[in-house]
C-alpha cells in the first residue's frame, strides 16, 4: 500500500484570480479541501514541498496527512492543475477521507519476471493495453501500484485483470467484462515467417487442385 505523506498548508482568506496570482508570485501554490460533509477550506501549500511531492511519482494516488493550523485532515489530491508551458502546479483540490470510505482510483500497473517469460524470451514484445487500471478500493489504504507476474506468457497470450492477484478490498471498476492489460505479441520477423508459409501453403493447394483439375 503506498505511504502516507505529510503537507503543511496555510489557510487563505480569499479567493480569485488574483488572490491566486499573488500566491503563486510568493511561491505558495493555492489549493482547495472539500468534502466529507464539511464546507470546503481555501488553502495555500509551499510551492517546493509540493514540487516535491510531485517529483516522487503517483501523486494523485498518494494520501496525504494535510495540517492546516492546529486541524489535520487525511486527504486525497483529485485534480492537479499545470501551467500549459512551464508544467508549474497552478492549483489542487484535495478530497476529505473517512476511515470507512472506498474510493475510484487508478492505478499503475507493474510488471515483473519478464526476463524468463517464454514468450518475450523468443523475441515477442510486451504490449501494454492498460498502464493504469481504475479500481474500487479503501480510501486509507490504496496501492502504490499493482504488481503483475508475466513469468509463464507465452507467445500471443494475453493478459486479463482476472488473473491478476490484487490486494484485499481492492475491485476494479469494469465488472462487466474480463478486459486484457497486456498481451505477449509475435516479433514481426516471425509474423512474416508465418505469413508467408500460409501463402506457400495455399499456393501449393491451389497448385494441386489445378493439377486434378487438369487430369479430368
Amino acid at each position: 500500500m503506498s505511504d502516507v505523506h505529510t503537507l503543511v498548508a496555510e489557510k487563505r482568506e480569499r479567493g480569485g484570480k488574483g488572490s491566486s496570482r499573488a500566491d503563486r508570485r510568493n511561491d505558495r501554490i493555492p489549493a482547495v479541501i472539500y468534502g466529507g460533509k464539511k464546507e470546503p477550506v481555501m488553502i495555500t501549500l509551499s510551492r517546493n514541498d509540493l514540487v516535491r511531492e510531485l517529483n516522487k511519482g503517483g501523486f494523485l494516488s498518494t494520501t496525504f496527512e494535510l495540517t492546516v493550523g492546529k486541524s489535520t485532515e487525511t486527504v486525497l489530491p483529485r485534480d492537479l492543475q499545470l501551467h500549459p508551458v512551464t508544467d508549474w502546479p497552478m492549483h489542487v483540490d484535495f478530497l476529505r477521507l473517512a476511515k470507512d470510505a472506498t474510493i475510484n482510483v487508478m492505478v499503475p500497473v507493474h510488471f515483473v519476471n519478464e526476463d524468463i517469460a517464454p514468450g518475450l524470451k523468443q523475441g515477442g514484445v510486451l504490449n501494454v493495453v492498460r498502464h493504469e487500471v481504475e479500481f474500487t478500493c479503501p480510501a486509507t489504504a490504496i496501492p502504490e501500484y499493482i504488481e503483475i507476474d508475466i513469468s509463464g506468457l507465452e507467445l500471443n497470450e494475453s493478459v486479463h485483470i482476472s488473473e491478476v492477484k490484487l490486494p484485499d478490498g481492492v475491485i476494479p471498476v469494469i465488472q462487466d467484462r474480463d478486459f486484457t492489460v497486456a498481451t505477449c505479441a509475435a516479433p514481426s520477423s516471425l509474423k512474416s515467417a508465418d505469413e508467408d508459409a500460409d501463402e506457400e501453403g495455399e499456393a501449393e493447394t491451389e497448385e494441386a487442385a489445378s493439377e486434378n483439375g487438369g487430369e479430368e
